[in-house]
């Protein structure tokens, strides 16, 4: 259990940069068909679907669990 909490923690520590990218790019991909950016519950809808698009591990299998979790936080955070 104790390698698991170290390798999801190290993982995480890996990809911040990565998730700093993605939000980034989920915020700029939130704009509706006339090019003005969404607001409100589409804007939240849009980045939960690019985050949850983009929420792969290094290996290129789908997140789980924790490590999901923080990435879909810091992802729709938009930083």
């Amino acid at each position: 259990m104790m390698r698991l909490c170290l390798a999801v923690s190290l993982s995480l520590l890996a990809a911040g940069p990565v998730v700093a990218q993605e939000g980034a790019a989920c915020v700029a991909k939130a704009v509706s068909k006339d090019g003005k950016a969404l607001a409100g519950a589409a804007k939240a809808s849009s980045m939960k679907k690019c985050c949850e698009v983009s929420a792969v591990g290094k290996d290129g299998k789908k997140l789980a669990g924790a490590a999901k979790t923080s990435f879909m936080k810091k992802c729709q955070a938009g930083t």
